[in-house]
């Protein structure tokens, strides 16, 4: 009779450890299914902060017709779109060009043309913001850029804060 009492507590643990060994891997399927769907997307935003970034050379305010034309470069990457956000006093306005040609208030090609779309791969393409119509009083104090990547709105990958008077780069 001693022995049957013996196996029994054998059988016990064995029992224990298998319950444990299971709520461990059901513990760690969920958590394993949770991180991969926190960081599907975020691996397209890696390494890509010199890749979609802001012209200074081509980016200016013309105080004489209240306009800020800005230039941005993309490089060897695919982007879907891009959020733009411009700064000045205490105001911000902020849009996003995409990749697909669409109209947008106060935004035109520089020169001329309402059809805005972003750059392709390795290009760049320059931008006027109509600044009068979203009510800045004084020109933009800094730009911003950050693009959306298989889906994912990335961080900023590029800020501009000194905004040149056009009339001094002629």
């Amino acid at each position: 009779m001693k022995s049957k009492r013996g196996l029994s507590a054998v059988v016990a643990v064995v029992i224990l450890i298998a319950l444990a060994v299971a709520a461990v891997a059901i513990v760690w399927g969920v958590v394993a299914n949770l991180v991969d769907e926190q960081l599907e997307g975020a691996d397209s935003c890696i390494n890509i902060f010199d890749k979609v970034s802001i012209n200074g050379r081509y980016t200016c305010y013309d105080s004489t017709n209240n306009k800020f034309q800005f230039s941005l470069s993309i490089g060897d990457i695919e982007v879907e779109a891009v959020l733009f956000a411009i700064a000045g006093g205490k105001k911000t306005e902020s849009f996003a060009i995409s990749s697909n040609a669409e109209v947008i208030a106060d935004v035109t090609n520089y020169p001329s043309g309402n059809s805005i779309v972003l750059p392709g791969k390795n290009g760049g393409l320059t931008y006027i913001y109509d600044l009068s119509s979203a009510e800045f009083t004084s020109g933009p104090d800094s730009l911003e850029v950050a693009p959306t990547i298989n889906g994912k709105q990335c961080g900023s990958t590029d800020k501009l804060t000194d905004i040149p008077n056009c009339a001094t780069l002629l």
